[in-house]
């Protein structure tokens, strides 16, 4: 049973998601506040933590950049009412690996965390040199792919952006974050770069019924299997 932390001030929604995730079957701890939170996450090193934004006693950007600089390599999700781009790209920045703004359907909060869980388990299972996913198959080892079982020829960045991109199912990476995972820097001078690496990868590897690369406008992408209906 995956173990949850939520970090939220609100008493209703509190009380809400706690009923939510533990009907889930996701074993729920609570904190009301950020310092609380910040102590609670880093003494039960929870599998997940959602983590409010506004929060007292420690704001939840300051709580997620103090537990990713002490180590803590567990997903985190903010939750918050804040929804412009800058203040995603805010909790992004500090350490959160996905955001969803109030309010939000229990289900998609349900299959972010299912999504965060997921690419946790393929960090954790990753020392077997193998990811695979739909009819996508990555050798890490021989730096060799697949689809169908049959090999694709990938240029050098385009493999190292499947490789980034499929060690973290699920997680919404920003284009600050693939500048500096795949190239090396913070920024790239234009973001065409990036695009037209994402859109020779769909094309070697989204041969079939699967796609795998997901598009958030203006923020990212996410590496999320999906088959055609």
């Amino acid at each position: 049973m995956s173990r949850i932390l939520l970090v939220e001030d609100d008493k209703s929604i509190r009380l809400a998601l706690d009923f939510a995730l533990t009907k889930a079957n996701y074993e729920v701890s609570v904190a009301v506040d950020g310092a609380t939170g910040l102590d609670a996450a880093l003494s039960t090193q929870p599998d997940l933590v959602l983590l409010d934004v506004l929060l007292p006693k420690m704001s939840g950007l300051d709580v997620a950049r103090t537990l990713r600089a002490s180590g803590f390599r567990s997903p985190i999700i903010m939750l918050t009412a804040l929804d412009s781009d800058d203040d995603k790209v805010a909790g992004l920045d500090a350490g959160a690996d996905d955001y969803i703004t109030k309010p939000f359907s229990t289900a998609e909060l349900l299959a972010r965390i299912r999504a965060n869980l997921r690419r946790k388990a393929a960090e954790q299972t990753h020392d077997s040199g193998v990811i695979e996913a739909g009819n996508l198959t990555i050798d890490v080892d021989a730096m060799r792919v697949e689809v169908d079982g049959q090999p694709v020829r990938l240029r050098s960045k385009e493999y190292a952006l499947l490789l980034a991109l499929a060690s973290r199912p699920g997680a919404l990476c920003t284009r600050q974050w693939i500048s500096q995972e795949v190239w090396g820097e913070t920024f790239l001078p234009t973001s065409r770069t990036i695009d037209t690496h994402i859109r020779r990868l769909r094309k070697a590897i989204e041969t079939g019924e699967w796609t795998y690369i997901q598009t958030e406008h203006r923020m990212g992408y996410r590496f999320e299997p999906r088959k055609a209906q």
